[in-house]
C-alpha cells in the first residue's frame, strides 16, 4: 500500500471528546445516557435527508431532534432553554487525551492534515485553536459545503478535489465504522481509532489499519511504501 499524501480526520468523537455532553443532559434534568441516544439519532436523521438527496444542518438536526427528546419531560427549564444549554455544550468540547500528541507526530512527519467533519467548520476551529493545534492542519473541511453528509462518496471526493489530490492518495481516520466504510467505498485508504476494544461491524469494509490511539497511527503508516 502506498503512503498517503494527506490524513483526513473526522472530528465528532474521534478528535472531540463528547463524554461531557452527558453532563449537558443532566445540567437540564434529563438523564445522562441520553447524550448517546441524541447523538446517534442526529446521525440516523442526517444520514436519511442524504439518502434523499438533502444535505441538512447538522446544528439545526440536533436541536430539533432535541426538542422530539425533552419535549413532555419533568425538566428544570423549559424546553427552548434546556434544548440551547445542551447545544451550546459542543462549543466547550476538548479533544482526547490521545489527539495533540498524534497531531503533532504526524504533523512533524511531513503528512498534510485536513479534517471533514460532519458539524460545522466553525467548530473545529474553535476545538483546534483552544487545543493549540490549529497550526498543524492545512484545512478544516465541512459537509456544509461539500453539499451531501459523509458518508455519501460525493463528500469525501470533495476533500479530495479541495487538496489537489486522487481519493487514493487519502487516509480517512475515524472511530466510526460508518465513516471508515464511505471513505473506502469512495476509493480512500482508511485508518480505524478503537479506543475502546470495540468489535468492527462485518457488514462495513474492514479499515486499512486499526489502532488503538491517534500517535499509533503513525507507526502503523511507517510500514507503508
Amino acid at each position: 500500500m502506498k503512503k498517503p499524501a494527506v490524513i483526513v480526520f473526522d472530528v465528532n468523537e474521534t478528535i472531540s471528546d463528547m463524554s461531557p455532553m452527558a453532563q449537558r443532559f443532566a445540567d437540564v434534568g434529563a438523564a445522562e445516557h441520553m447524550a448517546k441516544l441524541w447523538f446517534a439519532t442526529l446521525l440516523r436523521d442526517g444520514f436519511a435527508l442524504t439518502a434523499a438527496g438533502d444535505n441538512g444542518s447538522f446544528a439545526d438536526i440536533g436541536a430539533e431532534v432535541l426538542r422530539g427528546m425533552l419535549t413532555g419531560m419533568k425538566l428544570n427549564r423549559d424546553t427552548e432553554s434546556a434544548v440551547e444549554h445542551v447545544m451550546t455544550g459542543f462549543s466547550g468540547l476538548g479533544l482526547h487525551p490521545d489527539v495533540v500528541e498524534g497531531v503533532q507526530a504526524l504533523h512533524d512527519a511531513g503528512y498534510r492534515l485536513v479534517t471533514l467533519s460532519n458539524g460545522s467548520t466553525q467548530l473545529a476551529e474553535t476545538l483546534f485553536t483552544t487545543a493549540g493545534i490549529r497550526d498543524k492542519f492545512e484545512k478544516l473541511l465541512s459537509v456544509e459545503d461539500a453539499a451531501i453528509w459523509k458518508p455519501d462518496r460525493t463528500s469525501y471526493e470533495y476533500a479530495a478535489t479541495i487538496c489537489g489530490v486522487n481519493a487514493a492518495e487519502m487516509i480517512l481516520t475515524s472511530v466510526h465504522p460508518w465513516d471508515i466504510h464511505g471513505a473506502a467505498r469512495a476509493g480512500l485508504s482508511t485508518a480505524w481509532i478503537n479506543r475502546e476494544g470495540a468489535q468492527y461491524p462485518q457488514y462495513f469494509q474492514a479499515p486499512d489499519h486499526t489502532v488503538a490511539n491517534l500517535p499509533h497511527l503513525l507507526d502503523a503508516l511507517a510500514t507503508e511504501g
